[in-house]
């Protein structure tokens, strides 16, 4: 298990060497924030017209769809910057192998795993609508428990792009492993969260 955590965490610190050596890779965490804020615009603008605001600050419920449009804009969010962190976590790992990363091969990397990327952002939107679900009906307490569990699934989940990249597993799998490593190395692993943030300029997921 000792072993599985070394790589794991081995990649993140190389992560944040590859972009200190290769200037290229900013690349990476520049288009994930672009990409990141395409999707809120081509989002939240369009429900401007869809909404009937009025209605709403009277009282009104939600409609269904509003529900499945905000699960598919999370699954969305989440899908780029899991993509990109995976493209400069396999570039890490083409470091680590004695190579020179280049950025195709860091897209290649994450093209690879692309169906494990859309898993793993399938399960942090779900866990974003759960939250969201206690914040909307709970009031000022539901807030705070949303706010304390979102930042108890970040920390949690922050090791899980790095394992994907490293291990053939899928996504559910890396998560528990995620966890487990955090159990066993809580200290380390709230450390390497302030550093892989610092580097990354992306947002992990609730």
């Amino acid at each position: 298990m000792f072993e599985k955590f070394s790589r794991s965490w081995t990649l993140v610190k190389a992560s944040a060497g590859v972009l200190r050596q290769d200037k290229e890779l900013l690349v990476f965490p520049v288009i994930s924030v672009i990409a990141t804020l395409l999707v809120m615009a081509s989002f939240i603008l369009p429900l401007f017209g869809l909404l009937d605001m009025k209605a709403l600050e009277q009282g009104e419920r939600e409609p269904v769809w509003l529900y499945v449009w905000a699960f598919l804009f999370y699954l969305t969010q989440y899908f780029v910057i899991f993509y990109f962190n995976t493209a400069l976590v396999g570039a890490a790992m083409i470091r680590l192998r004695g190579g020179d990363p280049t950025v195709a091969d860091g897209l290649n990397i994450a093209w690879s795993k692309v169906s494990t990327i859309f898993g793993y952002a399938l399960i942090a939107a779900t866990v974003g609508m759960i939250l969201r679900a206690i914040e909307q009906r709970a009031g000022v307490i539901g807030r705070w428990v949303a706010g304390l569990l979102g930042a108890g699934w970040t920390v949690i989940t922050f090791m899980t792009v790095p394992i994907l990249v490293s291990r053939d597993i899928g996504p559910l799998d890396a998560v528990k492993e995620s966890a487990l490593l955090l159990k066993k190395t809580w200290g380390e692993n709230l450390i390497g969260q302030v550093a892989l943030v610092s580097f990354s300029g992306c947002c992990s997921s609730r």
